[in-house]
Formats: structure tokens, sequence, C-alpha cells
């Protein structure tokens, strides 16, 4: 699965689950940051912010040239118009992390994907789940029609007419 999808499954979550959750020692916050750092998640979401302006743009513009300019000028990549978002994100993640592991699991955790595997398996991960998912279709497909031939002939055994 996506590293993109998880991570916005689980900031969900955790405003789901906020309220009842308790609230992580400073140590835990600490270790679950560096592993979103070494995640790299911030990048990610970096790359989400810009498409959400985009969608953001003829709502706010209302298709007014002069409001279109000032518009991408103020959300202009590198523009701090993305710090709030992104610093929400990312403690909101890592507040999940927090919740979700102890330290000792989230300082290993991070130590994985410190490592040349680790390194390696996030570079790849959004490439493996796109074929895994085209996998699981393809395979998906072929089973469904194989089933329906065979639902189909043991149907027409039956007497039925198909």
């Amino acid at each position: 699965m996506s590293r993109v999808v998880l991570m916005i499954a689980g900031a969900l979550l955790l405003l789901i689950c906020g309220a009842s959750a308790q609230a992580s020692s400073p140590e835990a916050m600490s270790a679950a940051r560096k592993l979103v750092v070494t995640l790299k998640l911030a990048d990610q979401y970096r790359a989400l912010l810009p498409q959400l302006l985009l969608k953001l743009r003829p709502v706010v513009a209302q298709d007014r040239p002069e409001i279109e300019r000032d518009y991408d000028a103020v959300t202009a990549p590198g523009s701090e118009i993305y710090t709030p978002a992104l610093t929400s994100m990312i403690d909101q993640v890592a507040a999940l992390y927090a919740q979700s592991f102890s330290i000792d699991e989230l300082r290993q955790i991070e130590a994985f994907y410190a490592q040349p595997a680790g390194k390696k398996l996030l570079e790849k991960s959004d490439a493996l789940a796109q074929a895994s998912a085209q996998i699981g279709q393809d395979v998906s497909q072929k089973t469904a029609d194989e089933l329906k031939q065979r639902l189909i002939e043991a149907l027409r055994q039956k007497g039925h007419k198909l």
C-alpha cells in the first residue's frame, strides 16, 4: 500500500481518535519526530499541498485574473502559507506514531529506515505499491473471468440456458 495512503489514513485516524487519546511523553514524541524525518514524510506532504492549493484556486480566485495572479504569488512553492499545514500534518503523524509504538519500537523502526535496505524500501515503496496493485487487479480480473466460466458451466449442467 502506498505510503501516502497510509499516512493520510493515519492522519484521519488520529483526528477521529484524537479526543480520547492520551498525550505521549516528550521522549516518545522526539523519537516519533525523528522517524517522521527519516521517512521523509514532510517531502511527501510538500508534494500534496500544491495540489490542494491548485484545487482551491478557482474557488478563491473566482475567475478574476487580478486575484489569480496574487493567489499564485501567495501560494508559490517555498511560500510560508504552507508552513502551518505542513507543521500540523507532521505533528499529527508524529503523535500517531508515538501513540502506536513504544519508544524502543520507534527507535528500531527509525534505525531500519536509516539503513541502506530501509532507504531502498522507501525509495521503491511507491513503485512497488503501484505494481502490487496492478498485480492484484490483473489476478482479480483473471479469477473473475475463470469463476464466471465455471459458474456458467455449473449452471448449464443444472439445465439453465446461459
